[in-house]
């Protein structure tokens, strides 16, 4: 692993990992020997992909949702301790740095979308935007992907649940709003802090928490329904603000909350502990042993009952912590499930038009 003393502002990732697939790698061995930088904080680069097809399919046990659509792949508000890294090595990238400056965009999304919800058989079950990477992150200000998935959504009254951290949400209200009143959107937002100076490092190129908050109170006031997502959660970092978290988001009017515990698969626990210690070095090791703790000793569980949530001692105290605070905050609200039974594919409308 590559070692890069100066902290890269605007990156949560400060080093690039070798990609596991890949036979060749670069290494920092003589750096008397470099005349320019092993590594740079190089502008953001975006690549076309065209697949052939874009719903994905899961069948994880511990996952709310089996189907789900990542318009982007990669994702430039450089979480560092995102999960999602790790799918950058299959497209032959790192999971550090090129994750947040090397972006896959999926420019024919809402046409392969309207082709799968036309074919033969095809049920209607809830599509999740962001099962991976924000469909929200920069570059959609400007190319409307995810604009022009909610548009075949709502044409096909289609059920759609999206997950973001990005106030650009704000910009599709119409559609939101046209869905919601079908009973076909949900949305969730995610905050895991409301201190902005451990934002700006854990999340550099995200909105702030208050932003975000914002979010939900218009989204709520316009009959979205919106919850709240605490999503890691960190021993040590982040997992004492969960109950000003919940309250700050039902006094804001999200509908519900849930949490999932931080583990550090893969590369991220390469990447997440070179962060660590550069960021907080007067209390990395008390975190990365308090997530450890959490995992039966290990950075990282792969479990599915446990993988989630967490194991031992803290990460019990840590849910009763949000179960506590949930029902103080929150108890009554519950949202309800999508609509299905409102689909009819294109061909299914076109023979209506002759009458019933």
């Amino acid at each position: 692993m590559s070692i890069h003393t100066e902290f890269i502002k605007g990156r949560g990732s400060q080093i690039n990992p070798n990609n596991k697939f890949l036979e060749k790698k670069y290494v920092q061995e003589f750096v008397e020997g470099l005349d320019e930088e092993f590594i740079k904080n190089n502008p953001t680069k975006f690549f076309k992909e065209t697949p052939k097809k874009i719903i994905s399919i899961n069948n994880s046990p511990d996952l709310s949702f089996s189907q789900s659509i990542n318009p982007y792949q990669g994702c430039e508000h450089g979480c560092i301790y995102c999960y999602a890294r790790n799918s950058h090595e299959y497209w032959g990238f790192s999971a550090g740095l090129d994750f947040e400056r090397k972006i896959i965009v999926k420019h024919n999304a809402a046409q392969l979308l309207e082709d799968a919800l036309n074919k033969k058989g095809y049920i209607a079950k809830t599509i999740v935007l962001s099962g991976n990477t924000d469909c929200y992150q920069p570059i959609e200000r400007k190319l409307k992907i995810t604009r022009s998935l909610l548009e075949i959504f709502n044409d096909y009254q289609h059920p759609v649940s999206i997950i973001t951290k990005n106030n650009l949400i704000l910009r599709d209200s119409d559609l939101l709003k046209e869905l919601a009143a079908k009973n076909l959107i949900s949305v969730a937002i995610t905050i895991n802090s409301l201190n902005e100076s451990l934002r700006q490092k854990m999340e550099p190129r995200t909105v702030t928490a208050k932003g975000r908050l914002n979010v939900i109170e218009k989204l709520s006031k316009e009959g979205i329904p919106v919850m709240l997502m605490c999503a890691p959660i960190i021993p040590g970092l982040n997992s004492d603000e969960m109950p000003k978290l919940i309250k700050a988001a039902a006094d804001a009017g999200a509908c519900s909350a849930s949490f999932t515990m931080v583990r550090l698969n893969g590369a991220i626990a390469d990447i997440f502990t070179d962060w660590v210690n550069k960021t907080f070095p007067d209390r990395a090791e008390k975190i990365l042993h308090g997530i450890q703790s959490s995992h039966g000793g290990h950075l990282n569980d792969s479990d599915w009952s446990r993988r989630m949530r967490g194991d031992g001692h803290l990460a019990e105290s840590i849910h009763s912590l949000f179960k506590i605070a949930k029902d103080r905050y929150m108890k009554g609200r519950t949202p309800g499930p999508l609509r299905t039974d409102l689909f009819i594919p294109k061909k299914g409308k076109q023979l209506n038009l002759f009458g019933d």
